[in-house]
C-alpha cells in the first residue's frame, strides 16, 4: 500500500507539468498604438492588455505616450491585481524617456517583466538623433529559467520613411551594447516597419541586419503583423544574434499573436487597442525535466499505472 501510494503521488507530481504552459519562456511585443492615460482608463481595453502581457515574461510596449508614468502605473495596478492570492505572478516596468521629434508625440519604451522568473540586471539609452528618431532604449536581462541566461534586448518603433535607413543603423546599437557588456545574445524586436512599401526586397542590400547572415529573422516575411484587412504586412519582427541564442528558441514558437482569434473578441475591438497585433517567441527552459514532451510524460505515468 505504502509503495502504491507513493507511485500514485509521483503520478500527480508528473501530471501538474503535462501541459503546463507556465514552464515556457516567452518574450513578446506589441505597438499599443498611442497609450495614453484614456486608454489606460478604459476597463475593457485594459482587460483584453491584460490577457496578452500575462501570456508573456518579458513584453515590450511601443507608442507609449505616457509623460508622468500614470498610464503604466494603472496597467502595473491591473497586472498586478490579486498577485500572491489568484494569480502567479508579479509585474514591473522599465521604461525610457519620452522619444521623439514631436514634443506632442514624444514615445516611450516600456519592457514590463515577471519578477518571478526575471531579473532586469541593466538599462541603457542609445543616443543618436542622426540614426533614429526613437533611440533604442537597451535593457539587459538575467533569468535561471532559460538556457540563454542573460540576454539583451534592443527595441525599435521605427519612423516609416525612414525604416530602411533606422534598421540598419540596428547593427551600430549591437555593436555599442555588445561591447558594452561583453554578450553577444542580443535580440532585436518590435514595429520595424519592415515590409511592404517601406522596406522592399531591393531595400534589403542595404541593411547590415538581411546582408549579415548572423542575424535570424524569427518572423518571416509571409506574416500580417496587422489587424486589418487593408494591409498584410509583416511589420513587426523579432531577430536574433547568432547561434547560440537561435539554438535557445525553441522551435517554430516565433509567431504573430491574432489576440482576436485566442480570446474570442471581435476585430473592431482589437482594434481599438492596436492595429497591430504582438509577435512572440519562446525561449527554451533551462530544467532538463521540463523540455520533456508531454507525450514522454504521459510514458512514464502508463509505466507506473501498468504497476500498479
Amino acid at each position: 500500500m505504502r509503495w502504491r501510494s507513493s507511485c500514485l503521488r509521483l503520478i500527480l507530481f508528473l501530471s501538474a507539468f503535462v501541459g503546463k504552459s507556465a514552464t515556457e519562456f516567452r518574450v513578446c511585443a506589441y505597438n499599443v498604438q498611442n497609450f495614453n492615460l484614456e486608454k489606460a482608463s478604459n476597463d475593457r481595453l485594459m482587460h483584453h492588455l491584460k490577457l496578452v502581457l500575462i501570456r508573456c515574461d518579458i513584453s515590450l510596449l511601443q507608442h507609449v505616450v505616457d509623460p508622468d508614468g500614470q498610464a503604466i502605473q494603472k496597467l502595473l495596478s491591473v497586472l498586478n491585481r490579486g498577485a500572491g492570492r489568484y494569480e502567479e505572478y508579479n509585474y514591473q516596468a522599465v521604461s525610457s524617456d519620452g522619444l521623439g521629434n514631436s514634443p506632442s508625440d514624444l514615445q516611450k519604451y516600456v519592457f514590463i517583466y515577471r519578477t518571478d522568473t526575471v531579473n532586469m540586471t541593466g538599462q541603457h539609452q542609445y543616443k543618436s538623433k542622426e540614426s533614429f528618431i526613437r533611440e533604442p532604449f537597451v535593457v539587459r536581462f538575467q533569468s535561471q529559467n532559460t538556457t540563454i541566461g542573460d540576454f539583451i534586448l534592443v527595441p525599435l518603433h521605427s519612423e516609416p520613411s525612414r525604416a530602411v535607413l533606422e534598421i540598419n543603423k540596428l547593427y551600430d546599437v549591437f555593436v555599442e551594447v555588445s561591447k558594452k557588456w561583453n554578450n553577444m545574445n542580443v535580440m532585436f524586436l518590435g514595429d520595424f516597419h519592415a515590409s511592404c512599401a517601406y522596406v522592399t526586397q531591393q531595400d534589403r542590400k542595404k541593411i547590415r541586419l538581411y546582408t549579415n547572415s548572423d542575424f535570424n529573422w524569427l518572423i518571416q516575411d509571409r506574416e500580417d503583423t496587422t489587424v486589418t484587412d487593408l494591409t498584410s504586412c509583416a511589420y513587426d519582427r523579432i531577430i536574433v544574434y547568432g547561434e547560440p541564442f537561435l539554438r535557445a528558441i525553441k522551435p517554430f514558437t516565433a509567431k504573430v499573436f491574432k489576440v482576436d482569434a485566442e480570446f474570442k473578441i471581435s476585430r473592431s475591438q482589437v482594434v481599438e487597442l492596436s492595429d497591430h497585433y504582438p509577435v512572440e517567441v519562446v525561449l527554451k527552459s533551462s530544467a532538463l525535466f521540463l523540455q520533456a514532451t508531454p507525450l514522454l510524460i504521459l510514458m512514464i505515468i502508463q509505466s507506473f499505472l501498468s504497476a500498479l
